[in-house]
């Protein structure tokens, strides 16, 4: 039996978006199954929070997307990482890394 899947705290996809796009562009269903990889399927995005999470960020100017042709030959939006992204990135990563510093301590756990 298989573990449960984890519930994102609030902000947290963003954030997880942003680290998928770091190494290169991908379309939202790449996004989706790429995060599912990663976290060995404890995190599983629905579409219903996935595209209005990505165009919330592409209105920030966190990315930037663009048409073309996916790996099976279909029409798709691209997103990408901008240098506005990036530092934003690096910005989300510290406060994530602040936090879950101070909670592991408060558990006892480091």
């Amino acid at each position: 039996m298989g573990e449960k899947r984890l519930e994102l705290p609030q902000g947290t996809l963003d954030l997880l978006i942003l680290k998928t796009l770091e190494l290169q562009p991908m379309h939202g269903w790449g996004i989706s199954e790429r995060l599912q990889q990663m976290s060995r399927d404890a995190i599983q995005v629905q579409q219903g929070s996935l595209y209005p999470a990505l165009h919330r960020l592409e209105r920030r100017g966190w990315i930037k997307a663009n048409w073309a042709i996916s790996e099976n030959s279909r029409r798709a939006k691209f997103y990408e990482l901008t240098g506005k992204g990036s530092k934003q990135l690096a910005l989300e990563t510290s406060d994530w890394n602040r936090l879950t510093g101070a909670v592991n301590e408060i558990l006892g756990t480091v």
